[in-house]
Formats: structure tokens, C-alpha cells, sequence
């Protein structure tokens, strides 16, 4: 047989551990095990995009921008690649073409080489924009098919939207399998018919949820797979990718060896288990949940980013142990909304109808804008029609659109409050802003406030006490000079506070 070398994809900076601890890992537990990544040969690493940005801004106090900076300084010779939410960027919603464009510009501009670009929906027209952009930049397009099991999901509706991915002239396909649900034999139908009627290269993106994964990807390669997505063991299995370490070993002295140095391998994913030990697992970032497989995953799909939010939801409410009722419901809720796959957002939209309808009692007593929104058609069209019933319900008489979302969108990166504008630094500020405007402000709060702490070696809010002291000691200062009788004047304070001269005298250590 003839060899046929499958490439690998490195997800442990990106969806790893955003499908096993909610996007937790910090740029700086990164670099320290970058360059030997680096050294491995991998097709690309993926690094950046999904919920990073959110996550970066929102919890990490980190600028995602500066990440694949940071980054690229230390890998220099393995392709970047971003997930990219098509018309949603990597929010929750549709943006206006204009930021849409931009974002793409700057990601390329910053370092991102490989943008895969999926919609949560299969509705090509919200990836065109981005694509286009990407073509024009220079960089590699993956246009993608996300993965699900329904009656309307066929072999023939996935060729489909390959095809018309083609033409945009994508540059490789990926098949999005973001619940595991793929098993071997349709794997290996769908590979053979999208290399034979569409001929691009065909990416593979699993996860190790149901249990299926490694004879998937066996049988992936079988039918002339391109590319698959693996990520080092102490982060893989459960909802994560299959370990990089044993799809390696498995495929040792095949046609499709990947001809990747186990050695190094292991000596990286060493790495990862003591960042696991000393860091992760003593703040119990990683829910056990997520680590099991769950063969359960075939009846109600919920992939590995969904199922940790579901977690996470439960847990604030203290109902975790509705978990059960909660995953009855979602695929009743997915189906009556049209069978919509379930990925970001519209994972997110499923999800927490289902939680609400279990919680509240009543089903769809309580219905979120962004499931309102979703019914109206502001998130594309459905791969089936809706419930009547249901949309009944939701949106009562109002009829859903029937354009592209984007096109009822006005431009928006320009329209920066005035109590923002100081704090924007760049055009990717701009970006930061017009994807999520509230957290932005907050952290470019943060940011200036970490800047002037690192400036002075003392926090803001000791800032302005020392400020108030040396307006205080200038007055007294100026005071004395103008009244020749006084020879001294000792401010009385309050018992347990700090002198003002004091605070001046340690101003002036810090100038």
C-alpha cells in the first residue's frame, strides 16, 4: 500500500482545555513548553479563538492579541490556527461585516496563519465574509462542516455545504465532529465522498466523549483523511481530543505514519502532568465529568465546551442533581428548534432552554432573548423548520427573517463611547470593544491600573491616598512659608491612621 503520512494538529492551547477547565490556561503556562512544540513537526497549533478571547479578557486579565505575540516569538516554525465563529467572530452573536473584516485583518496581522471557520448553523452566508477576508490576506481558509446526527443531516446535505465552501475557494475541509459522534462507518462514508466530489483536503476534529474516537480515526485514515486533531494526554480523553501520544504509537509502521518522535512527545506531555499537579488539579479546574466517557453523548449530543458550562450552570443554581433531567431535555429542545448542531452559540442557546424548562417546571416559561433571537432567524437559518408550537410560544405571530443576519447590521467598530476612547490603545482595542463592550472597558480598567501598579510599585487605590497627602503637605508647606511667626505645624490624625507626612515621605522613595 502506498504511504500516505496523516498530519497532526496540536489542540492543548485551545480546545483541550476549553473542553476539560473552561478555557483556563494562561499565556505564561504556555511558554514555558512552546518551543519544543515547536520542534515536533505539527501540520499547525491550534491556538487561539473559540472562547480564548472571552476568556482571556473576562477571568484571565489577559489581552488575547498579545498571546499569539507572545506566542509567535516562540514558535516560529509551526502554522498558527485560530477557530473562527464565522459571521459570530468569536462571540455569541452576529457582528456587522465591518468588524467581521477587521478582526480577520488584524488576526492575520498578528500572527494567525490557519482560520477555521465554521457556523454553528451549516449557513454558509455567515462564513463568506470572513472567508473572502482570510483569501485576501493571504492565509489559509479551512471552511468547516459541523457534525450531528439528525434526520435531516445526511451524507448529501454535508456534501452540500463542502461544495459551496469550494467554492469560495476554501483551501481544506474540516469535518467538526464537536460531540464525538462520528463513528467509524459514517466517518469513513462522509471522508470518501467529500475527497471524490469535492477533492480539497479533508481536516478531522473529534472528541474522545463517546468512546468512539481512536476507531474513527482509524478508519478516517482508511478513507484518505488529511489531518487530525489530537492534544497532548494530561489533556486529553473525556471531552478533549484523543491523546496526540497514542494516535502517534497506533499509527507507527502504517501508511499513515505520521513520522512524529514519540521521545519528544512524551518528554512534552511530562510538562502538562505537573502543570496538572501543582496547578490544575489542587484548584479542581478539571471536573471529573468531563474526563469519563460517556457514551450517553449519542442520544443527547452535548459536546465537551457545552457539557462543562451545563456543569457549571447546575452548580450555581445548586442543581446539579438535575444533570440527568437537564441532558433528557436537550435533545427534545434541539429538536423542536430545528435540529440546530449543537457548537457555540447555539449550543449555548439549547443548553440553557433546557436548563430553564427542567429548573422552572414549566417548559419555556422563561425563554432567553438569544433563543427569541435565534426563532426570529437573527442567527441563520435552521436545518429544519421549527416547532409551530413552539415558535408559537416564543415569538407568538412575528415572522422570522429570511436574509443574512449581517446585512440588518449597521457598521459598528467605529462607534466607541466617549468614557472609552481613552482607553483605547490600537485597532485591536477597537476590536476588543466592539466584541464584548462591557468586559473590554473592565479590563482595559485593569490593564492601565496593572500598568501603574507595575510603574510605581504601588497599587491605584494607594495612588490617589498618596495624592491626597501631597496636596496636603504642599498647602502646609506653602502656608508656613507665608507666616514667619509659625515655626511648625503638626496635623492632628485620627488614632490608627497614617500620618500624611509619612505618606509623603514614602511618595517621594517612589520618584
Amino acid at each position: 500500500m502506498t504511504p500516505k503520512p496523516v498530519k497532526i494538529t496540536d489542540t492543548t492551547f485551545r480546545d483541550a482545555h476549553q473542553s476539560l477547565m473552561a478555557t483556563r490556561m494562561r499565556t505564561d503556562a504556555m511558554l514555558p513548553i512552546a518551543e519544543k512544540i515547536d520542534q515536533v513537526g505539527f501540520f499547525s497549533i491550534e491556538m487561539w479563538g473559540g472562547a480564548t478571547f472571552d476568556v482571556c479578557i473576562r477571568y484571565l486579565a489577559e489581552d488575547p492579541w498579545e498571546r499569539i505575540r507572545v506566542l509567535k516569538r516562540h514558535i516560529k516554525n509551526t502554522p498558527f490556527q485560530m477557530l473562527l465563529r464565522g459571521q459570530n467572530v468569536v462571540g455569541y452573536r452576529n457582528y456587522p461585516d465591518d468588524v467581521v473584516i477587521k478582526f480577520v485583518e488584524k488576526a492575520a496581522e498578528n500572527g494567525i496563519d490557519i482560520f477555521r471557520v465554521f457556523d454553528a448553523l451549516n449557513d454558509v452566508r455567515n462564513m463568506e465574509v470572513a472567508i473572502k477576508t482570510i483569501k485576501k490576506c493571504g492565509k489559509h481558509a479551512q471552511g468547516s462542516i459541523c457534525y450531528t446526527i439528525s434526520p435531516v443531516h445526511t451524507i448529501e446535505y454535508y456534501v452540500d455545504v463542502a461544495k459551496k465552501l469550494a467554492e469560495l475557494e476554501c483551501d481544506s475541509i474540516c469535518i467538526k465532529d464537536m460531540a464525538g459522534m462520528l463513528a467509524p462507518k459514517p466517518a469513513y462514508e462522509l471522508i470518501t465522498t467529500l475527497k471524490k466530489e469535492v477533492g480539497l483536503p479533508v481536516h478531522l476534529h473529534s472528541h474522545s466523549t463517546s468512546g468512539m474516537v481512536m476507531m474513527t480515526y482509524l478508519r478516517a485514515c482508511d478513507a484518505g483523511v488529511d489531518i487530525l486533531d489530537t492534544a497532548f494526554s494530561p489533556l486529553a480523553w473525556g471531552t478533549s481530543q484523543p491523546p496526540v501520544e497514542s494516535v502517534v504509537a497506533a499509527l507507527k509502521g502504517t501508511p499513515y505514519d505520521t513520522g512524529l518522535n514519540l521521545e519528544l512527545l512524551h518528554e512534552i506531555a511530562e510538562y502538562f502532568q505537573e502543570l496538572r499537579e501543582k496547578y490544575y488539579d489542587p484548584l479542581k479546574l478539571i471536573n471529573p465529568k468531563s474526563e469519563r466517557v460517556d457514551p450517553s453523548i449519542l442520544i443527547h449530543q452535548i459536546p465537551g465546551g457545552m457539557f462543562s458550562n451545563l456543569l457549571e450552570q447546575l452548580k450555581e443554581q445548586n442543581a446539579l442533581h438535575r444533570l440527568k433531567d437537564v441532558l433528557e431535555e436537550v435533545p427534545i429542545v434541539r429538536k423542536e428548534l430545528g435540529y440546530p448542531p449543537l457548537v457555540t452559540p447555539t449550543s449555548q442557546l439549547v443548553g440553557i432552554q433546557a436548563v430553564f424548562n427542567v429548573l422552572s417546571g414549566k417548559r419555556y416559561s422563561i425563554v432567553p432573548k438569544e433563543v427569541k433571537d435565534y426563532v426570529k432567524g437573527f442567527y441563520g437559518k435552521p436545518p429544519a423548520p421549527i416547532d409551530e408550537k413552539v415558535k408559537k410560544l416564543i415569538i407568538g405571530d412575528e415572522e422570522p427573517i429570511t436574509c443574512r443576519p449581517a446585512d440588518l447590521l449597521e457598521p459598528a467598530l467605529n462607534k466607541i463611547p466617549e468614557e472609552v476612547k481613552p482607553y483605547i490603545e490600537s485597532e485591536e482595542d477597537k476590536l476588543t470593544h466592539a466584541l464584548f463592550p462591557q468586559v473590554a472597558l473592565e479590563f482595559f480598567k485593569k490593564r492601565k491600573a496593572k500598568r501603574e501598579e507595575a510603574k510605581t510599585g504601588i497599587p491605584p487605590e494607594k495612588i490617589a491616598e498618596l495624592e491626597e497627602a501631597a496636596a496636603v503637605s504642599v498647602a502646609i508647606a506653602a502656608y508656613l512659608a507665608s507666616s514667619r511667626g509659625i515655626k511648625a505645624l503638626i496635623p492632628v490624625r485620627a488614632k490608627g491612621t497614617v500620618s500624611p507626612w509619612v505618606l509623603a515621605g514614602r511618595q517621594s522613595l517612589t520618584e
